[in-house]
């Protein structure tokens, strides 16, 4: 990535997570970022490609994180619990706004959209990490155990960003803790 496509990306990362899509323009995102719009399309093409751009490379530093609690984890159980640990210090981190992607998801109403697809294609990885964990756990249906885990953490993301609970990640722990007891883990 050269210099220009940097700040252009780092601006529309704190643009867009701050303000929302829709809100931010290529105008803004090219003055915040010392560029013109010339050079901002000849790095990304269009604003679509730079916000699936800003997904993608937060969703890289997410799973990076998450990588990173998993693997301190002691026991398969703690494995699926490291999911809610890392997202309250990716919340602390990286922002306050909730979840980037779903935040994205939010402003786009056709599903075969570029950022629709993007958003899909992170929640669907997240997904699989969690069915392959649960069975590894040894979960009696890992497949549902993954989906139930799935909707606390994306609940709790969007908490985090509404405001709306008091330790949404400490909630949504304690409730999978009891879901992975009822899964037999």
């Amino acid at each position: 990535m050269t210099p220009a496509a940097r700040r252009v990306l780092d601006a529309a990362s704190r643009l867009f997570y701050a303000q929302g899509i829709h809100a931010v323009g290529v105008d803004t995102i090219a003055a915040e970022a010392g560029v013109t719009k010339k050079t901002l399309y000849d790095r990304f093409g269009s604003k679509d490609a730079l916000v699936v751009a800003y997904l993608r490379e937060r969703d890289d530093r997410w799973r990076e994180l998450l990588a990173d609690h998993r693997q301190r984890a002691g026991t398969d159980r703690e494995r699926l619990l490291s999911l809610f640990t890392a997202a309250e210090r990716w919340s602390r981190k990286a922002g306050g706004r909730g979840c980037a992607a779903i935040n994205a998801r939010a402003e786009i109403d056709d599903p075969e959209h570029p950022i629709a697809i993007e958003v899909a294609r992170e929640k669907a990885w997240l997904l699989e990490q969690l069915v392959a964990d649960c069975r590894s756990a040894g979960a009696d249906r890992p497949k549902e155990l993954a989906a139930e885990l799935a909707l606390l953490y994306d609940g709790a993301l969007a908490a985090s960003g509404l405001h709306s609970v008091r330790n949404p990640f400490g909630s949504a722990r304690r409730a999978a803790e009891a879901l992975c007891t009822a899964h037999g883990i």
